[in-house]
């Protein structure tokens, strides 16, 4: 379908999270913006140019917004390509990714940065933004060149899995990264109490005799961090939480105007740590999978709106990397084709309201990097995802698009299949 002929989606179920509009609609796309929204089903008078996508009724959103994905590229692409992971980007209804700077080279300077982004429009599917190192080599000891890579076009600093364990290098990275108006990514760890450790300490990691973590760890760590960002008032972003405890300490802090956006992946409001009673490496993350309560917790936090944004947190390993003893097992899970399904299966199963999930994973991550993207208005980019929520599927990791296949929800029943998807009013999938 031609990016320059006039298109009409109509029939559809739009749900735009800014206006908050759930409902029978119809949009015209011209020149890789959106030109027009109706809320019904059809345009009235269509002109003859003008040609007409009808949605049977799918639901249509904005395209969904990855803010944690990892590639092997450069430096590891049997793992993952920039490619591959835009075409499962695709596939999953993700228009928007942000790449991790923990690749080889490590993303810490600006020609790196520039090169990710040349790759991305060589490849012409979805848009590809890059993250770029808080410190040198991801060491945590020297900052990097942020002012450079925010010129270059690096969205938001992060060590990626690593803790900046140094309070000073970290206060310095906050100040810098606030004057180049960009935020900090962090994950909430205390690399000490964590060093090792595979599992969530209780009883299943005992009986299992795996190295584990206290889950106090996640919120020893983020009470510093958002000190800190209340100290420098930057823009915190709270790389995937996890834990009770910690969205405890969150909310204590968002009440005293904490500059601070907090982020869970899927994995963990869809998983908990009962998943890997059978040493299930797929099940092997990092954080780890934490306590049923947790995960509510979590759940609860996303529909109160005190976490904000969901990730697939996709972490290509490929098969040779999981196939092993689970404490040697590499952790991470992809989730880019699987993002929106496992979303919705928090709607059917869960009761979460569809606009919640939906803002998370459009709208709020599309607000926090200033992107124009995440919304159903004129004016905005043709970036948008038609999907059958209802639609029965099992999931299937051998048929997954990404290079690896390490997929925890291999062989999972879920509800929703991704229909087409529009980047910039080009169909990059289905059709």
């Amino acid at each position: 379908m031609s990016a320059t002929r006039p298109t009409a989606y109509v029939n559809a179920r739009l749900l735009d999270p800014e206006s908050g509009y759930d409902g029978p609609g119809a949009l015209v796309v011209t020149e890789g913006v959106i030109a027009g929204v109706e809320h019904r089903a059809k345009i009235e008078n269509p002109s003859a140019d003008l040609l007409i996508h009808d949605c049977g009724g799918a639901l249509l959103i904005p395209g969904l917004v990855d803010l944690r994905v990892k590639t092997g590229e450069p430096g590891s692409e049997p793992k993952e390509t920039l490619k591959s992971a835009s075409l499962a980007a695709a596939a999953g209804g993700v228009t928007t990714v942000v790449v991790q700077p923990d690749t080889d080279p490590v993303v810490d300077e600006p020609a790196v940065v520039d090169f990710i982004l040349r790759r991305a429009r060589d490849i012409e599917l979805v848009h590809v933004l890059a993250a770029g190192a808080a410190t040198r080599g991801l060491e945590g000891k020297r900052m990097a060149e942020l002012g450079l890579m925010a010129e270059a076009g690096a969205v938001y600093f992060t060590d990626a899995d690593r803790p900046i364990v140094d309070s000073k290098v970290f206060r310095r990275v906050l100040s810098y990264a606030r004057a180049f108006g960009r935020p900090v990514s962090h994950r909430p760890i205390e690399p000490h109490l964590s060093s090792g450790a595979v599992a969530t300490e209780g009883e299943l990691a005992g009986r299992l005799g795996l190295p584990s973590v206290p889950a106090v760890a996640e919120r020893i760590m983020l009470e510093r961090d958002l000190a800190l960002a209340e100290l420098t008032a930057a823009d915190l972003i709270v790389d995937q939480i996890t834990t009770a405890g910690a969205l405890d300490s969150l909310r204590r802090a968002l009440g005293r105007g904490v500059r601070a956006t907090a982020t869970t992946s899927i994995n963990h409001l869809c998983f908990n740590e009962m998943d890997i009673g059978d040493y299930r490496t797929f099940c092997r993350l990092d954080p780890p999978l934490r306590a049923e309560a947790d995960r509510q917790a979590l759940i609860a936090a996303l529909a109160d709106g005190e976490v904000k944004i969901v990730t697939s947190a996709h972490t290509p390993a490929p098969a040779e990397d999981k196939r092993l003893p689970f404490a040697e097992a590499a952790p991470g899970a992809v989730g880019l084709e699987t993002l929106l399904a496992a979303l919705l299966g928090l709607h059917h199963e869960d009761g979460l309201a569809l606009m919640t999930l939906i803002r998370a994973v459009t709208l709020a991550p599309a607000e926090l990097l200033g992107l124009a993207c995440g919304r159903l208005r004129p004016g905005a980019p043709a970036d948008l995802t038609l999907c059958d929520i209802d639609a029965p599927r099992v999931i299937d990791a051998d048929k997954l698009r990404s290079k690896s296949k390490n997929s925890p929800f291999d062989g999972r029943r879920v509800q929703g299949q991704v229909l087409l998807t529009v980047v910039d009013g080009r169909v990059v999938f289905g059709g």
